[in-house]
């Protein structure tokens, strides 16, 4: 297969995952987490969109630079991968589909975990591919704080 047709499809892999997301996020938006009371480090509802595009693709390239070093030898960290990326949007569904904080914050400590041990699969096959999946990390953790403090002024 072409390298830049490897690259696109990797990049839509992950990108499609955020639409899924975005299926249960959107609705909620306006209607439910506007409401809920947050920290005061949680940033705009502006932000979130073009972040998460942002790391999608960022993971799409993580992806296609393992990808690209061929199936056979990569199959285990690409199945991680595929694991921590359904996480992703489970926890869209999670949160805002069931409006529920402590079911998304059990995701999101599954979707951590997963995210670091792809790390740790792809840290052996490409490093480049790993810096690329630092900035996600990183929100992730942000998020999952979020979450846990969403959680923790909102008691059910």
């Amino acid at each position: 297969m072409n390298k830049w047709v490897r690259l696109v499809i990797a990049v839509l892999i992950c990108q499609s995952a955020g639409f899924i997301g975005s299926l249960f996020t959107t609705p909620s938006i306006a209607t439910w987490y506007d409401k809920l009371q947050k920290p005061f480090f949680s940033p705009p509802d502006w932000v979130f969109a073009p972040v998460w595009f942002t790391l999608y693709a960022l993971m799409g390239i993580s992806l296609y630079l393992v990808w690209n070093k061929g199936i056979e030898k990569t199959k285990n960290p690409l199945i991680v991968f595929g694991v921590q990326l359904v996480l992703n949007a489970v926890w869209s569904f999670l949160f805002f589909g069931t409006r529920s904080p402590l079911y998304g914050l059990a995701g999101i400590i599954a979707l951590w975990i997963a995210i670091i041990v792809t790390i740790l699969k792809f840290y052996k096959v490409d490093k480049r591919a790993v810096l690329l999946l630092l900035p996600y990390i990183l929100w992730v953790s942000i998020a999952t704080a979020l979450n846990y403090y969403v959680f923790i002024l909102n008691p059910p």
